[in-house]
Order: C-alpha cells, then sequence, then structure tokens
C-alpha cells in the first residue's frame, strides 16, 4: 500500500466503533478511503470490522426485543413484518396470474390490431 500505516491499527481501533468507518479513520488518524481500504484489502482487518457489525446489529435486535417485549406498538409491527414474513406479516402485495401462474401483458396496441377486420 505503500503508506506509513498497520493493519493492526485498524484492528486495533475498530471494537467500539459500531461499524462506523469515519470513527474507524478518526481513531487511526487517516482519510475515510484509506480505512475503507484497509478493511477491503486486508481479511484480518475485514474479519474485525465484520464482528463489529455484527455486535452492533445484535445490540439492535436486543433493543428491538425489548420494545416488542414492552409491548410497543411500533416495534410490535416493524417485528412481525420483517421477521414474520413466513407467516403472513407483510406490508406488500405481490400478485399473480390465474392459478398462481404468471401475469400476462397484452400490448394493447397489437391486441386492437388482431381484433379489425377489414
Amino acid at each position: 500500500m505503500g503508506n506509513h500505516y498497520k493493519a493492526d491499527q485498524f484492528i486495533a481501533a475498530i471494537p467500539g466503533t459500531g461499524g462506523i468507518i469515519t470513527k474507524i479513520a478518526e481513531r487511526v488518524g487517516c482519510a475515510w478511503h484509506t480505512a475503507k481500504k484497509y478493511i477491503t484489502e486486508y481479511s484480518t482487518v475485514a474479519e474485525v470490522y465484520q464482528d463489529e457489525c455484527e455486535r452492533v446489529l445484535d445490540v439492535g435486535e436486543t433493543r428491538l426485543i425489548e420494545a416488542v417485549d414492552g409491548g410497543e406498538p411500533w416495534a410490535v409491527k416493524f417485528f412481525l413484518s420483517t421477521k414474520g414474513k413466513h407467516r403472513g406479516y407483510v406490508e406488500r402485495s405481490e400478485y399473480t396470474g390465474a392459478d398462481g401462474g404468471p401475469i400476462v401483458v397484452v400490448n394493447w396496441e397489437d391486441a386492437d390490431d388482431a381484433d379489425d377486420t377489414d
């Protein structure tokens, strides 16, 4: 890489950042792009970075479950619409053709031409 940074500096800087690259760069004293490059190019750095991202995701999920357990309506709705999709809790509609088949799209201009009889 041709600069004075070491992968170990980034590995040490990652814990507690929540995976925010700006925070990692600030701790190391480098530009955002430099931190991103080390995360991308060094598997040891990438592994620690991924662990931190997963850790903060676990924290977020824990807080969400606490809100669900506390009966917070927004949390219950969000939880069901994401984790409960397989039980039919979805906010989108899916459309199919007859018997679950594909939707047949008709080019109405072509259909009009087929109906014309001269």
